[in-house]
This record gives C-alpha cells, sequence and structure tokens, in this order.
C-alpha cells in the first residue's frame, strides 16, 4: 500500500529526489575529472551550470555535494543568494565554517588568526567594508586568503577536497560585489603553492578547492560582460536542457522490474510496481523536464493507494498537475525578451521542416534572415531553448508542446 508519505518523488524542491534520472556526463564530470585532478594539484576550473528553470541545476550540485560529502569531503551546503542580498557576506559565514571544519582557528599561526578576523569581519559587514579603506584590503582579499589556507589544511589532511556551491548566481546584480565574488574563487582556483618533495625539489601544485557555481541561463550575459574573458578561463559553463526519454525510463525501470520498496504497517516492507504504460505515460507528459518529472510521478503516486501504479493513475494524477505544468512553461517564456518569445513563438507556428531561419525571420516581419540571428544564437546557446540546425529544433520540449499542442492537457 502507498501513501504520500513514501513518496519518492520531490518536484521543485531543490533537494535530490530519490528517483534520479539521467545527467550522467555532470556526474561523471564530478569523478572522473574534477575532483581526481585537484586532489592531484592539478589544475581545473570552476563549473558554471546554468539553464531554465526546472531543469535540475540545484539539485544536480547537490547530489555532486552529497556524494563528495560521503566520501569525506569538506563541503559548504547550497549558498542561495536571495535578490538584494550582500553575496559576499554569505559566502564569508560558509568559509568560516570549513576553516573550522579544516581546525583553522586552532592553529597558533598568528597570520590564519589575522584570516580569520578579516573574514570575520566581512561576514558582519559585507561589501561595504570596501568602502571604508581604514578597515584595510578589500573583502575579496580576505575571502582569496581564506580560501587558500583551507586549501592547503585539505593539502595537509590529505585526498580532501573543499567544494562549494553558490546558487542563484542571477541575483547578484551588484557588479562590484559580483566582480569581487568571482575574482575571489577565481584567484584560489588558479592558485599556485609551492611544494617540498621528498628529496628537496620544489614543484608548484593547485590546491583541492572546487567550486560550483548555479543559476539562470541570464547569468552568463552578466558574468561575460562583467568579467570577460577572465571569467571564461577559469569557469567552465554548462547549460542544461532537457534529460532524454531514454534516462526518464532507466530511472523508472526499478518500479518496473523490482518494484519500490516501502515500509507497510506490519513492520515489514512491501514493494510499489509501475507497469510499462505507466512508465511510458510519464516520460511522455514531462517532456524531459525533471521538474515535471518528479511532478507526474508524485501525483501518479498520489492517485491511487495499491501496490500498482497504472496508466490510469498517471493520467489521474495529471489532471490535478496541468495548471501546475502550464504555470512552469508560462514563467518560462515570460522571463524571455520580447524578440526572443517572438522568435520561439513564430518558429512554433511553423512546421517542422519549414523551420528555417529565413522562414522564421521572415514570420517575425524581418526583412533579412540575419536580422533574427543574434536572437536565435542566444536562445540556443545561452538558453538552450532551441537547436539551430537545418531545419531548426526546440530543445526545450516543454516549450514545444505547450506553443504546438494541447499539452499540458492529457490527450489519450
Amino acid at each position: 500500500m502507498r501513501t504520500p508519505l513514501d513518496s519518492p518523488f520531490s518536484p521543485g524542491s531543490d533537494t535530490v529526489p530519490q528517483v534520479w534520472a539521467g545527467r550522467i556526463a555532470q556526474l561523471s564530470d564530478w569523478r572522473d575529472v574534477v575532483r581526481p585532478r585537484r586532489v592531484a594539484g592539478i589544475h581545473e576550473r570552476g563549473r558554471t551550470i546554468l539553464g531554465e528553470a526546472g531543469l535540475g541545476k540545484s539539485s544536480l550540485v547537490r547530489r555532486i555535494a552529497g556524494t563528495a560529502a560521503a566520501s569525506g569531503d569538506w563541503v559548504t551546503p547550497q549558498l542561495r543568494i536571495p535578490s538584494g542580498a550582500d553575496p559576499l557576506k554569505r559566502v564569508a559565514e560558509a568559509l568560516l565554517q570549513l576553516a573550522d571544519r579544516a581546525g583553522l582557528p586552532s592553529a597558533r599561526e598568528r597570520k590564519i588568526a589575522e584570516i580569520i578576523g578579516r573574514v570575520e569581519a566581512v561576514a558582519a559587514a559585507g561589501l561595504s567594508l570596501s568602502l571604508r579603506r581604514q578597515d584595510g584590503p578589500e573583502p575579496y582579499t580576505a575571502l582569496t586568503a581564506l580560501l587558500i589556507e583551507i586549501g592547503r589544511a585539505a593539502v595537509a589532511r590529505g585526498d580532501v577536497v573543499a567544494l562549494i556551491h553558490i546558487d542563484e548566481m542571477q541575483n547578484i546584480t551588484d557588479d562590484h560585489a559580483l566582480s569581487q565574488l568571482l575574482v575571489a574563487l577565481g584567484d584560489a582556483l588558479t592558485h599556485d603553492e609551492a611544494v617540498t618533495a621528498p628529496g628537496g625539489a620544489e614543484f608548484h601544485r593547485a590546491l583541492p578547492i572546487a567550486v560550483y557555481l548555479t543559476g539562470l541561463s541570464e547569468f552568463a550575459d552578466m558574468a561575460g560582460a562583467r568579467k570577460g574573458a577572465t571569467f571564461a578561463r577559469r569557469f567552465q559553463t554548462t547549460t542544461l536542457g532537457p534529460i532524454e526519454d531514454e534516462d526518464l525510463t532507466v530511472a523508472l525501470q526499478e518500479f518496473v522490474s523490482n518494484g519500490w520498496e516501502v515500509a507497510d504497517r506490519r513492520g515489514g516492507v512491501s514493494r510499489i510496481v509501475m507497469e510499462p504504460a505507466a512508465v511510458e505515460a510519464i516520460v511522455g507528459l514531462c517532456c524531459g523536464e525533471p521538474f515535471l518529472f518528479q511532478l507526474a510521478g508524485e501525483r501518479a503516486w498520489y492517485a491511487g493507494t495499491g501496490d500498482v501504479i497504472t496508466a490510469e493513475h498517471v493520467f489521474i494524477g495529471w489532471e490535478g498537475a496541468r495548471g501546475e505544468a502550464e504555470a512552469h512553461v508560462e514563467r518560462i517564456l515570460s522571463r524571455l525578451p520580447t524578440r526572443e518569445r517572438e522568435f520561439v513563438e513564430a518558429m512554433a507556428e511553423l512546421d517542422q521542416e519549414e523551420r528555417t531561419l529565413t522562414r522564421i525571420a521572415d514570420a517575425m516581419g524581418h526583412r533579412r534572415a540575419s536580422d533574427a540571428g543574434p536572437t536565435s544564437q542566444r536562445l540556443d546557446s545561452t538558453r538552450g531553448i532551441i537547436r539551430r540546425g537545418r531545419p531548426y529544433s526546440f530543445r526545450h520540449r516543454a516549450v514545444e508542446a505547450y506553443l504546438t499542442s494541447a499539452w499540458p492537457e492529457v490527450v489519450q
């Protein structure tokens, strides 16, 4: 028997869902590239994970952070930056916690005590310190210095990485605050530490520090405009797209092959099974969106109490989720600038084989196809909503379904 308390689906909660789908490349990147290179003292850029709402950016990095913490790495919590907040204060507080875990407050070196004192001042007063020269160097230098000391402590501990995750980066609208934060993180990532090897030979190594930044697509423009090539050299950006149907099907295979284990009322366990037709229905309705995948799964779970989830349960549950699914896509479209919204709407009105830049530009009222070129480039490379080609196609399948069909209405 299934109850809401047992549901393994978690739509829109920024938690790591129990039913995990896809993102294998990004998970492997941490396991096979970022962590081993940083532990070995080899320079590796920070990671910026961007994308439209509902694509699971924060959940992805939280999963990476959970994996890191389970292996003994030093991990900050998800540092969400609210609109208008001082990001330096938030990061300073988290670095002080990492420093405490690294044992730095107990160190007897006067230099470390001074660094911690400076960062404590940043945590208390934030960016305002930079406006009062008598208080010393600007805040970013204090953050960089403490990050470096944390990295040195990780080297001494051995096989440990300090992982920092900052979320909602697009909310940092203060140019000075964003610049200081990115420089502090970037300087720590590129720091060369002199190390003496057995036998007396000296060499330089990177510190075991990893940084993940997550946010909406427009942060790419913000960082590019304000930091330019420096940001690109220090951070590798990935724009997430929808998850492939095959990966979603694989994520639900446990329900089909073995059943999902839940506690029963007698102190034992039972298993919730999902019919293959129910899997197909969930995958079809969610259009590759992690948020909608979790939403469809949750509502199908709630639609009955028996041990078998059927396609009928999926459709019944989705009827109650339609409004939320529709609002989700409308929020994505409402954030688009006018020209970008006009582009996707004009593209949607054309048959698939007619979706060329020339035809789309003509439908928008442009005299030349090149007039729509920059817009198409942003929708592709920055937002990940379309894919340029011959013909153009929608990468964001929920947006396409919303603009071209009856979705999210169920049509059986």
